[in-house]
């Protein structure tokens, strides 16, 4: 009897961040014998099959809907650019309950054409990296995986500050009023989830959640320096902690730069922090004053970019793990994936937040001593200049991160996931011979 090269289909959130932490995830599997496929949200078509993987397309939507999904995207974020500026309490009405909503109702309009696809591929599991369940995934007859790859806030813990909050876990009473805030303007999209769910043969989940643990495997991203304590230990059979999860790229030539001197310092703020050029040139306009040298990423819209100094190059993309390898600092949104691949290669962060997780991991980067948190609405030319060259100046923290970073790459998070996900499906998959029982499990959670 031959073996089956199990076919594993990856569904990650239209964001940059889970897809290309799938990417990492998925070529591991595929050094371990798997045929990883993806299925793509629109305005995700090719992204995957770069890296040489197949990709099956949940359409637009109808032919007469004016707006593209990647547009309507696209249009939520500039209307709300505005409220990045909030604190993560008041951004609950402003952002975070319309951003809920516009992915429930993503979820829903997404079902049927979601079950048919998987009804086509017919995969031997389905890797799910998104904040939301889909019940076409429950529901397509194997084995569901979720990665968590925001913060570890996301399985909330009595002693885990809530989920989007950027608390510290001793602020009790800011936790208790942000717990309610979150609850109250979360209700009504809540139960219209919920309704979905039932009608689709899910049972409802408990308020504030919108995704249910995989009774399979869950992977979680957080390394060990930035984990919670946490009063009810998960469970060791179904949640594996990983070191980050850092995709294979090929190396990244640095451009010359007119002025080619000083330390590199690597600018991204995501595909959704790009949108802000005010922000990006007022930062620009300081970079210029210090003997460094920036790589800024400013997506889309480089055209806004009229006069750039002699000591920063802009690009509308780079391989990001690449460029931090070689980078002394790193300036970002705290979105996960930036976050853990800075720790991954011992690069410091300064973290400005605008919204989702990155409230969160800003504040544990500053907490565990590996970066600063920098107020998004509240920075001079003065404290930003001040706060780039102290943090390049750190000895401490760069010392730190230089042991963070041996262990995260003696311990590859993208091969434990992978190893995890083969040892989770290989009863399903084994030969009389027993050849797939060779991927063991790994080391259980929390350990190094």
């Amino acid at each position: 009897m031959t073996r089956h090269a199990p076919e594993i289909a990856f569904f990650p959130e239209a964001s940059f961040g889970a897809a290309l932490n799938c990417v990492g995830i998925a070529q591991e599997l595929q050094k371990q014998g798997a045929v990883p496929v993806f299925i793509c949200h629109p305005g995700f078509t090719g992204v995957f099959a770069e890296y040489g993987f197949k990709e099956y397309h949940l359409p637009e939507g109808p032919a007469d809907t004016a707006q593209t999904v990647e547009d309507y995207w696209q249009d939520f974020i500039n209307t709300h650019v505005p409220h990045f500026n909030l604190d993560p309490t008041a951004q609950l009405p402003t952002y975070v309950a319309p951003t809920w909503k516009a992915i429930v109702e993503t979820a829903i309009a997404a079902e049927d054409d979601l079950a048919q696809l998987l009804d086509q591929i017919r995969p031997d599991a389905i890797v799910l990296d998104n904040v939301i369940m889909f019940p076409a995934i429950a529901n397509a007859g194997c084995p569901w995986i979720r990665i968590v790859s925001c913060t570890e806030t996301e399985i909330p813990d009595p002693a885990v500050p809530p989920y989007l909050s950027g608390l510290a876990p001793d602020d009790a009473d800011a936790i208790t009023s942000f717990a309610k805030s979150y609850a109250d303007v979360t209700a009504p999209i809540h139960r219209n989830y919920n309704s979905f769910r039932r009608k689709c043969g899910l049972p409802a989940l408990p308020d504030r959640l919108f995704l249910e643990a995989s009774p399979t495997l869950n992977l979680m991203l957080s390394p060990a320096p930035v984990r919670y304590q946490r009063d009810t230990p998960l469970p060791q059979d179904r949640f594996v902690f990983l070191e980050g999860c850092v995709r294979t790229e090929n190396h990244y030539e640095l451009p010359r730069f007119p002025v080619d001197d000083g330390p590199l310092v690597y600018v991204s703020f995501g595909s959704l922090g790009a949108v802000d050029t005010n922000l990006i040139q007022r930062m620009i306009d300081v970079f210029e004053t210090i003997p460094a040298r920036f790589l800024v990423n400013v997506g889309a819209v480089i055209e806004a970019y009229d006069r750039v100094p002699d000591n920063v190059n802009l690009g509308g993309w780079f391989p990001q793990p690449s460029v931090i390898a070689q980078a002394a600092l790193m300036i970002h949104h705290g979105g996960n994936n930036s976050f853990c691949e800075a720790l991954y290669y011992g690069v410091p962060s300064l973290v400005m937040p605008y919204c989702w997780d990155g409230h969160d991991n800003a504040q544990r980067a500053e907490a565990v001593g590996v970066g600063r948190r920098i107020n998004r609405a509240a920075w001079s030319a003065q404290s930003l200049r001040a706060d780039i060259l102290s943090v390049l100046g750190d000895d401490a923290m760069r010392s730190r991160l230089a042991g963070i970073s041996a262990n995260m790459q003696r311990n590859p998070g993208t091969v434990r996931a992978a190893s995890a996900i083969l040892a989770a499906i290989a009863p399903a998959h084994t030969s009389s011979d027993g050849a797939l029982k060779d991927h063991a499990r790994p080391s259980p959670v929390g350990s190094p």
